[in-house]
């Protein structure tokens, strides 16, 4: 084995959440007066933790955010997710596959645990995550593209960071991963190659990525 320890990023990466949650972010900024399209809250914020959204429209508009802006954002995005949200083609085997082969994972997401498990239920994926394998920014100082969350994770984990692979589909989480010390590899399912540079090896389908972690 390669790594002793496989970190997976959430969106975009175990649930199919990005399309959702951004065309969401995307309508609820335009309503408050910031136009956003969905294009531009997918180059913005996907990967982001939400103080993301509150510093740039604040840098940009020298204009705050309604106080319960998180609260009604995450609202939507929950009761979309118990409509809408499946898990990324490909992952339920991957994971099975994974424990099987005995292959300590865990996730590390610049979503709230609360985020995290919701999507995890209505996905079928908490089978696979139970709590000691689920990290969140909410759990550092930090969130990506700062390295502190993988770090947590690898520390928490037990397993130092070299010996650590990182899944991960937006440059922010490649610049965190990277800037960690540990090897990062790119979905490209969403995001265009050239967005991911820096990633160690890029795949666009969850069945290529065991050729890369054994």
């Amino acid at each position: 084995m390669r790594y002793d320890l496989v970190i997976f990023d959430n969106d975009g990466v175990l649930v199919d959440s990005e399309p959702i949650s951004n065309t969401i972010l995307a309508g609820y900024l335009t309503e408050l007066g910031h136009p956003t399209t969905y294009e531009e809250s997918i180059r913005d914020y996907m990967g982001a933790a939400i103080h993301r959204v509150h510093d740039l429209v604040a840098e940009r508009t020298g204009r705050q955010l309604p106080a319960d802006f998180d609260t009604t954002f995450h609202a939507r995005v929950f009761a979309a997710f118990e409509e809408q949200l499946t898990p990324v083609t490909g992952v339920p085997e991957l994971l099975a596959e994974l424990a099987a082969a005995g292959i300590p994972y865990c996730v590390a997401s610049s979503g709230s645990h609360e985020r995290i498990r919701v999507g995890h239920r209505k996905t079928g994926l908490d089978r696979w995550f139970a709590d000691e394998r689920i990290f969140s920014s909410e759990d550092v100082g930090r969130g990506k593209p700062a390295p502190d969350l993988f770090l947590h994770a690898a520390e928490k984990m037990g397993v130092a960071p070299e010996r650590c692979a990182v899944i991960e589909d937006s440059p922010l989480g490649v610049r965190a991963a990277v800037a960690a010390g540990m090897d990062v590899y790119g979905f490209t399912a969403m995001t265009p190659a050239d967005r991911l540079a820096g990633a160690t090896a890029l795949f666009s389908e969850m069945a290529m990525l065991p050729d890369f972690l054994v």
